[in-house]
Order: structure tokens, then C-alpha cells, then sequence
């Protein structure tokens, strides 16, 4: 395993209890429901969950599709997901510990191959991109969610700087431009992206995250200073005491329509 995904398991091992029960408020459920309407999952699909975590979207797309994988590279992570699908019942999922370059399965495997929140882990996502289209079948879909960033430099700059302090296993998020291009570069079809906002409380992001040592500290100051600069682009406000902001979070899906 090279220092990058030694870096990913390390930081989701410690994240996958926290990080399950951060993504089941309110806000993250609803992003859920976004996505499985967005990819017009029907109980025909056979679906992927690439990056699939804590189980959270397999699970929401058991409830509607015939089949699920998950995969994840981070052991701790597949656990929390066979927990959760213990807990809700659910007999048509099955997990796989594993890399994403190259992805475990045959051509054209599955109907729909979806991800989220991973993009910005990965070194190429582009490359990424293209496994999740290989193992879709022809006129199959394709569905990435994650944060993203927008085309100003002072922006994207101060938003991975966070990020990269409050998940050292963070990359870059890409911007908006770059998230919709790679899916109009790819050869996918009726590519559509719809928005969401995934709101946060600062402490409470921070005590579902593990910076290195000395680290908090200076990602309160930055938000602190953000909510007077919002230079984050992540809205960020003092609301009765306590600090907030959102992620902005594309949904981006397409259509494999060749080979």
C-alpha cells in the first residue's frame, strides 16, 4: 500500500464511527435522497458504491435497487457499513475491502456506479472516473457527488488549506468547472449536475475529524477570521454563539451510451 492510501486508512479508521453518525443528521440524509432521485435508481439496477465508507449510500440504494457493492479501502469502514446493514435489514448488499485503481470487477458489472464524498481524496480522479465507467453497462449511469471549489485561486486555496488541516488524507477538491469537464470529457451522455448544501456546526465538524497535533487550534482561527473575510466560499456565520457553514456539494450523473 503506498503513504497516500496508508494516509486514507489511517484517518477513516479513526473517522468511521464519528463520520457514520455525522452524515445520518438531517442535512446528510437529505443529500441522499438527492442523489438516489438524481441517478433514477430503479429496482432493476445493479449498483456499485465506489469509496462506499460507513455504508450510507449502498444502504440508501439497497432500498430501491436489486443489488449493491460496496467497496472501501479502509476495513474499519466496511464494518460500520455491515453494521448498518444489519441494523436496517437489508439482504441485498455485499462489501469489498479494496483499491480503486483498477476496481475489482469485470466490464460493463454493474447498471449504476456511484460515489461520494471521494473525489477529493483521490490523486487522479480522472482515472478514477474512467474505472467507474468501465464497469458500467451500456446505457448505464454514472453518479459523483462531492464538494467542490470555484474557478478563483484565492478561493480554492484557502478552502483546501483547510481541509487538507482538518483531514490530512484530504487532496484537492477540484472546482466546479473541472468536476462537470471530466464528465463532458469522458464520453458520458446527458450529463446534468444538480446542487446541495451540507450545513455544519464547527466544533462539531472538528470533533469528528483528528488533525495533527496543534492543528485545531488554527482551524478555529480560520474560521473564526472567515466569518468577517468568507474568503472559505463555505458561508460560514455565528449563529447564537456557535460557528456554521456549508459545503457546497455537486451531484453530477451521466449516461454511458459506447464503449
Amino acid at each position: 500500500m503506498d503513504e497516500h492510501n496508508k494516509n486514507i486508512v489511517d484517518q477513516f479508521t479513526k473517522q468511521a464511527v464519528p463520520f457514520a453518525e455525522k452524515m445520518t443528521a438531517q442535512s446528510g440524509s437529505e443529500l441522499l435522497r438527492m442523489m438516489v432521485a438524481a441517478s433514477g435508481a430503479t429496482d432493476k439496477d445493479t449498483v456499485l458504491d465506489v469509496a462506499c465508507g460507513p455504508g450510507l449510500v449502498a444502504c440508501a440504494f439497497a432500498r430501491v435497487a436489486n443489488e449493491v457493492t460496496g467497496i472501501d479501502l479502509t476495513p474499519a469502514m466496511i464494518e460500520r457499513a455491515q453494521l448498518l446493514q444489519k441494523r436496517e435489514k437489508l439482504s441485498n448488499l455485499r462489501w469489498q475491502i479494496g483499491d480503486v485503481l483498477p476496481l475489482p470487477y469485470p466490464n460493463a458489472a454493474f447498471s449504476l456506479t456511484v460515489t461520494r464524498f471521494s473525489f477529493h481524496h483521490f490523486l487522479n480522479p480522472e482515472a478514477v472516473l474512467q474505472e467507474m465507467i468501465r464497469v458500467t453497462s451500456i446505457a448505464g449511469r454514472v453518479l459523483v457527488s462531492d464538494v467542490y471549489t470555484t474557478d478563483n485561486s484565492r478561493q480554492s486555496e484557502a478552502y483546501n488549506r483547510m481541509e487538507k488541516l482538518r483531514d490530512p488524507s484530504h487532496v484537492r477538491a477540484l472546482a466546479l468547472s473541472e468536476l462537470q469537464s471530466l464528465f463532458q470529457n469522458s464520453g458520458l451522455q446527458n450529463v446534468r449536475t444538480e446542487f446541495f448544501k451540507l450545513h455544519m456546526e464547527m466544533e462539531q465538524q472538528l470533533s469528528a475529524s483528528f488533525p495533527n497535533p496543534g492543528d485545531e487550534e488554527i482551524l478555529r482561527q480560520i474560521f473564526r477570521k472567515d466569518v468577517k473575510d468568507q474568503t472559505l466560499g463555505m458561508d460560514t456565520r455565528l449563529e447564537n454563539g456557535k460557528i456554521y457553514f456549508s459545503y457546497p456539494i455537486a451531484v453530477i450523473v451521466g449516461t454511458k451510451t459506447q464503449k
